[in-house]
């Protein structure tokens, strides 16, 4: 097979391509920048193999870096590009399912493109618009099959994290998964608890963010492999629940949203010990959390200034969105005119702050001082008290003779 037309990111690094043969070498596009070429998806990142050793690389072009050399990927920095070139390579036995105790770098690209994942991406591309399909790619393509290259146990043995990539490619693509390759999936899912909590959650998040996301998390429900992600065990009816909660036609707008709901149908008893499980930052952890607040007052009916004040405009039409996915009643406009109408954004608004109710009217410093602030700030956002510092030092007045009375 052969592409007419290159797509632009292929030609901007034809260059590359063309420099690495006029020095005697091989060198082509591979992995998932040709698989997205031919499915006429957007192309992220120009990944090139070559039988050119790193030092040959580095002879090559002037401008390198080494920013993975152990395992043959040098960056060549050209004509305004970054771009990884790694050379063809074989690995030996993976120690802990995750990394090749030894990788041997070779002149053939048929031994390169047979260590891959997928046979999806498996492909390699030439200058000339050549496709080079050693392992049924192209025909899995077409038949929207995801297929592990060779054995697949031996594929998922090597490297866990597939399993997590190949329900995540599911999801994106919306391919099925082939037979022998699901249960080498499912037979192998154990071994995701070898794998590092962060880079499960990177697969994890995409496949929620996927397009196709109930496709591939009903995939990796049936195969039992969610089963050995942080604090699902036993969470089966739930997830499905996260499945059956939403139209078919509903993608999550931000991970934040698509981990709020997640937590939403879960129902635990402690929502940040299941983030921290999953080691998110703390500033994630915070936003999703808070969806689950809004999300809860919602169920509630409530909504109001200080609703909006406290949460902010977009996290509460963040959780409109998963109302309307539900057939839920929403309150969009609502929200925009309660956002439009506050006298203020923040604290840092208030016309007085702690000092100068120390100065001028003999506050201390301390734990009351902080519930005056709290109070005038609430009275302000209800619009009970004007945003002025005479107005705010009569409020004080007359509460203090209140108290006194």
């Amino acid at each position: 097979m052969r592409l007419k037309t290159l797509p632009s990111e292929f030609q901007k690094a034809l260059p590359i391509l063309k420099k690495i043969r006029k020095a005697g070498y091989q060198a082509y596009f591979v992995g998932g920048s040709v698989r997205d070429a031919l499915l006429h998806r957007p192309i992220h990142d120009v990944d090139i193999a070559t039988d050119a050793y790193p030092q040959e690389i580095k002879q090559i072009f002037t401008r390198t870096a080494d920013i993975g050399i152990e395992h043959g990927t040098v960056l060549v920095l050209y004509q305004g590009g970054e771009y990884e070139i790694t050379t063809f390579r074989t690995e030996d036995t993976y120690v802990d399912y995750r990394r090749p105790s030894n990788v041997s770098f070779v002149r053939s690209l048929s031994e390169d493109l047979r260590r891959r994942d997928f046979t999806i991406n498996a492909l390699a591309l030439d200058e000339d618009g050549h496709v080079i399909d050693e392992f049924t790619g192209l025909s899995d393509l077409k038949q929207q099959i995801l297929r592990a290259v060779g054995q697949p146990n031996e594929r998922f043995k090597e490297d866990a994290l597939r399993i997590m990539r190949g329900f995540r490619f599911a999801a994106s693509f919306n391919f099925q998964i082939e037979k022998a390759t699901f249960a080498a999936m499912a037979s192998c899912a154990s071994l995701l608890e070898k794998i590092s909590v962060e880079r499960s959650f990177v697969e994890f998040d995409k496949l929620l963010l996927a397009p196709y996301w109930k496709h591939g998390l009903e995939a990796l429900i049936v195969s039992g492999a969610f089963a050995y992600l942080p604090g699902l065990e036993n969470k089966e009816p739930e997830l499905f629940r996260l499945i059956e909660d939403l139209p078919d036609s509903f993608v999550f707008t931000s991970s934040e949203q698509a981990w709020a709901f997640l937590l939403y149908v879960l129902n635990l008893a402690d929502n940040q010990h299941f983030l921290r499980l999953w080691k998110v930052s703390n500033h994630f952890q915070k936003t999703v959390l808070n969806l689950l607040a809004v999300y809860s007052l919602r169920e509630q009916n409530q909504l109001d200034e200080k609703m909006v004040y406290q949460y902010g405009r977009e996290l509460l039409l963040i959780v409109e969105n998963l109302r309307e996915a539900q057939g839920l009643p929403v309150a969009f406009t609502q929200i925009e005119t309660l956002n439009q109408k506050l006298p203020i954004r923040s604290k840092k608004e208030m016309a007085v702050n702690g000092g100068v109710l120390i100065k001028e009217l003999g506050f201390k410093s301390g734990p009351d001082l902080g519930a005056v602030l709290d109070a005038i700030e609430t009275a302000i956002v209800t619009g009970q008290l004007e945003n002025s510092k005479s107005a705010i030092f009569a409020y004080l007045r007359s509460s203090r003779s209140d108290s006194s009375s």
